[in-house]
């Protein structure tokens, strides 16, 4: 077993969908999504906490393996803790390359709330 798998805990991608209200409009309600193993790391460079600093979310690092397609702004919830997280890069700009011996893809995310 690889570091990064000894790592990964189970994941969850929360899906967004609108409900009627009954007053003509909708309000948004998240349900639980496909599960996933995925390690969670949060960026803890000078880069990053001088950010935080200056009022920037915290940032996480999200790797998942290969399979695992993670979209711009997906919502991804850690079963442990129930902390939520919203996906702020691609994972095709993070995948190992096909000739690699393991494979897994990456994205930067955010520390975020269900709204």
């Amino acid at each position: 077993m690889r570091l990064y798998e000894t790592m990964m805990t189970d994941c969850q991608v929360m899906d967004k969908r609108s409900v009627a209200d009954g007053m003509g409009g909708f309000t948004y309600e998240w349900t639980p999504g496909a599960t996933f193993r995925a390690a969670i790391i949060k960026d803890s460079s000078m880069q990053a906490r001088v950010a935080e600093k200056e009022g920037v979310t915290e940032v996480y690092t999200i790797t998942a393996e290969k399979g695992v397609t993670l979209d711009y702004h997906d919502v991804v919830k850690r079963l442990s803790d129930e902390q939520v997280f919203r996906v702020t890069s691609i994972v095709t700009d993070s995948e190992t390359p096909q000739v690699a011996s393991f494979q897994f893809g990456q994205v930067t995310a955010e520390k975020w709330v269900l709204q």
